[in-house]
């Protein structure tokens, strides 16, 4: 086994890369994008601070609709998209878009959830004391609801590392692929093994981070 790490050395290496160019590429644009419409998910919703039904309801409709399409489905419609964004099909820059699709809807909504946790209460203290509505998003909303956006985060950068894993699928490189490849086409379980090895290493990894940083968040 230890063999195995050690000969396709380079082979790994390589799968990380991409794996690691597919999540940080993937993963910024989706945070661009969802925790913006996290934030208009809540301060739209019936009465918050920017109270509005239509805008509210189809944001949350189209949401909706783009969390209930399973990834490699999702990767497979977006093909004509996807070759006119970034000029080809496949590869990493293949999979960064159907991941930053299926991505920042999942964020936009973890986003949400954090948001609603903070207290009503101290929101309506603080529109008393004359704060604006900006002021109530970056200093109430947002400031109490790091741990939990922090958390929101990892949830989604561990979610983003398993659908990057699905676009192997489709020759998209990275871990999945490598482990589809060698694992399953080749018959070599030790690729496998491995491949869910450094993937669990990799997981663990960025909870045990997310959760300290929430921790740390907390006590500020």
């Amino acid at each position: 086994m230890w063999n195995s790490l050690i000969d396709r050395g380079d082979l790994y290496l390589k799968a990380l890369e991409e794996t690691w160019w597919m999540v940080s590429f993937g993963l910024t644009i989706s945070v661009l994008i969802g925790l913006p419409l996290g934030i208009l998910l809540v301060v739209t919703r019936p009465q918050h601070i920017y109270e509005n039904r239509f805008i509210y309801t189809v944001l949350n409709f189209i949401i909706n609709i783009l969390r209930s399409i399973p990834f490699i489905i999702l990767m497979v419609a977006m093909f004509p998209i996807t070759a006119v964004i970034v000029g080809t099909k496949i590869g990493v820059k293949g999979a960064i878009p159907p991941l930053v699709f299926y991505t920042a809807p999942y964020i936009a909504r973890l986003i949400e959830s954090a948001l609603l946790e903070v207290d009503r209460g101290l929101i309506e203290a603080f529109q008393a004391m004359g704060a604006s509505r900006q002021q109530i998003i970056t200093k109430v909303l947002l400031k109490e609801a790091r741990p939990s956006i922090t958390l929101a985060i990892t949830i989604a950068t561990i979610g983003l590392i398993g659908a990057t894993a699905i676009a192997g699928v489709i020759g998209a490189g990275g871990l999945g692929d490598l482990a589809l490849r060698y694992g399953f086409h080749r018959y070599q379980s030790d690729v496998m093994i491995w491949t869910v090895i450094i993937l669990i290493i990799i997981v663990q990894s960025i909870q045990s981070l997310g959760n300290f940083i929430a921790k740390r968040l907390r006590k500020n």
